[in-house]
């Protein structure tokens, strides 16, 4: 029997839920099983409970918002951009110049020691103040949620209590997250982040006094027994209950959890238990606030209990198979698919990691216009031609990034532009072009290597680990569907590797397909190999292509949308085409729903860099040509694209 839900939410809000609390740096330990002494590699993620809802919350499509505080250095603002990035709304995540963001430590020793440490003395969220708090902001919200953390302390006490006091005057719905850390209230040696409970008094006298203000109140078995004061489970709920008519939803672990409206019962069973869903345990960390922004989902959505827990299980059962708190969130296509599935190793479901890498908010790339010049064979043998040194390539590599900021620039290209670019003559390219919002791809494979070998060896995914993540991994294999069987083994293993590689690292990953030439070429190769390709499993985020026949593309449309339709889709290739053949291309393309764009190279570069390199043009002449055939490369894409319409 499906419980139903009694909150009355305000219509016509522009928020759904305002998130007042703890916001910070995770730097979480890779090194699974060592000590945190021990720790050698870290992971940074968004962290902070208050920090980890407003993110879930918004990830699972929820209107959120976060009100805190952050620094004004680089903490604060990747936190501001990962909440940006999610949907969420910050704009009173306010800048402290006065104080650092706070970071946390994390370990996963085993399967019950989970070691963190807190670096928290003096941080940003720990100012927040009463006059960050904006009585129409809160009054824009249905939902206010407050963690236990910032009751804690005088200045945050009286910031959440006024958020709660224009929360009822306004008809907001009102959330309490116990959030109970002992070593946030001064109860422990400033390194024991580990420790869940110590019975205190003073807390337990500082939670009633504001209990009276909650609607919702979530906690742990623990976190109640710490809000009513005793060890005894129910005597804590009913004293809970004498101090708030709220709903309360007590958490058990992976046993499930229990909603409580009215009457508490003599035992707790008797609330009836929402079972948890069963999985394979790497870190629970995070996982309680994944479990609340999984309830909120549903209770913001006015649907009944059974569902709001349904979903608060299954988020927390996502969130302890997976590393980090934060990222491991589900999206919506994650949840349904899970709930619908049950796998019991999550991690090892491949069709959740799919969805949980492609179904995320990423960059949209509707048009994407490509500079590549990721060539370091051509552009060796014009150096060597011309008597000039190899470091000069790298020279030229970043001159060509140069014309890229300027076409974008001159026609507002802005989200739409991008280069490749090796890391062998362009990692200063590289370096110069990344953190300005382009589409940036780089290659891993020995150039003309058949079978496929990468150019740092057989260990690609340690190679991936330096890369920024913005980078995408671009990968050029001569692969033919009818090849002979140990040769297309072969690239097969390879580029499986890669591809699990990329999944690991969290880059993005372009196959360039070039069937090799010495076999038969008929219309339909290509797309066969990509056929072949994705019945391997491999699902890259774009392909590259010889330019396919018109009578192709809608062959080549409907594979990506009925093997992954959340695929970023195709771009085209130029091979130093003279640019009526690529026009012709463009015009065959025009009509697919799949094509982006274009990665051409050589027809814009080639013969500008060759006089560049012979004395004929200098830095300027350079940047004025390889500009002007990138732009009419970018006119003639438009031209066919616009008579397509």
């Amino acid at each position: 029997m499906s419980m139903k839900i009694s909150t009355k939410f305000a219509k016509d809000r522009p928020l759904d839920l305002i998130c007042l609390g703890r916001v910070l740096v995770d730097l979480y330990a890779t090194n699974i099983g060592a000590r945190l002494e021990d720790v050698s590699h870290f992971a940074k993620y968004l962290g902070g409970s208050s920090g980890n809802v407003a993110f879930g919350t918004a990830r699972l499509g929820l209107k959120s918002a976060m009100l805190s505080r952050v620094g004004t250095e680089q903490m604060g603002q990747f936190l501001i951009d990962t909440l940006k990035a999610e949907g969420c709304d910050v704009s009173h995540l306010k800048r402290d110049a006065e104080h650092l963001t706070a970071l946390v430590l994390l370990g996963i020793k085993d399967r019950e020691s989970f070691p963190l440490l807190f670096y928290r003395d003096g941080c940003a969220d720990m100012a927040l103040s009463v006059e960050d708090i904006d009585e129409s902001f809160i009054a824009s919200s249905k939902a206010l949620a407050i963690t236990g953390t910032h009751l804690s302390r005088p200045g945050v006490h009286a910031a959440a209590s006024r958020a709660l006091d224009y929360a009822r005057r306004n008809n907001v719905r009102t959330v309490l997250d116990i959030d109970y850390r002992p070593v946030l209230w001064g109860l422990t040696d400033k390194g024991d982040g580990e420790t869940r409970f110590i019975a205190d008094g003073s807390v337990t006298g500082h939670l009633q006094a504001v209990l009276p203000k909650f609607d919702l109140i979530v906690g742990t078995e623990e976190e109640f027994r710490i809000a009513g004061g005793t060890d005894d489970l129910i005597a804590c709920l009913r004293t809970v209950r004498q101090l708030s008519a709220a709903t309360l939803v007590v958490k058990l672990g992976s046993q499930g959890c229990v909603v409580i409206e009215g009457e508490i019962p003599a035992h707790i069973e008797l609330a009836g238990i929402q079972r948890g869903v069963q999985v394979e345990v790497l870190n629970v960390l995070g996982a309680g606030d994944a479990f609340l922004s999984g309830f909120l989902y549903g209770w913001l959505r006015d649907k009944d209990h059974e569902t709001c827990c349904r979903y608060a299980n299954a988020c927390g059962a996502l969130v302890v198979s997976r590393h980090g708190c934060a990222p491991a969130m589900p999206t919506p296509d994650e949840l349904n698919y899970f709930l619908e599935m049950q796998p019991k190793r999550p991690a090892e479901d491949k069709l959740l990691n799919h969805l949980h890498r492609v179904t995320v908010p990423r960059p949209q790339w509707s048009e994407l216009l490509v500079l590549a010049f990721d060539h370091r064979v051509q552009l060796l043998e014009l150096a060597q031609k011309a008597g000039r040194s190899e470091s000069q390539i790298g020279k030229l590599k970043q001159l060509l990034v140069e014309v890229v900021a300027e076409v974008e620039h001159e026609y507002g290209l802005a989200g739409k532009i991008g280069i490749l670019a090796d890391d062998c003559y362009g990692q200063d390219a590289l370096n110069d072009a990344t953190g300005r919002g382009w589409w940036i791809g780089r290659p891993v494979e020995l150039p003309q290597s058949n079978p496929i070998e990468f150019e740092r060896g057989r260990s690609i995914g340690s190679h991936l680990l330096s890369w920024p993540k913005e980078h995408v991994v671009k990968c050029l294999v001569q692969y033919h569907p009818d090849d002979e069987l140990e040769n297309r083994l072969e690239q097969e293993a390879q580029l499986l590797a890669l591809y699990q590689a990329t999944q690991v690292s969290g880059h993005e990953l372009l196959l360039e397909i070039i069937p090799a030439k010495h076999l038969p070429q008929e219309p339909d190769t290509l797309y066969r190999a990509m056929q072949q390709l994705y019945d391997l499993g491999i699902y890259p985020e774009w392909w590259k292509l010889e330019q396919p026949d018109a009578e192709m593309w809608p062959a080549i449309d409907a594979l990506l949308m009925e093997r992954d339709p959340h695929c970023r889709g195709v771009v085209l290739l130029g091979l130093n085409a003279p640019l009526e053949t690529l026009r012709q291309g463009f015009n065959a393309a025009s009509r697919s729903k799949t094509c982006r764009g274009f990665t051409v190279g050589r027809s814009i570069f080639y013969e500008p860099s060759r006089k560049w390199f012979n004395g004929e043009l200098d830095d300027a002449g350079v940047k004025r040509e390889a500009a002007a055939n990138f732009i009419t490369l970018i006119q003639s894409w438009r031209e066919e694209m616009a008579r397509a319409v």
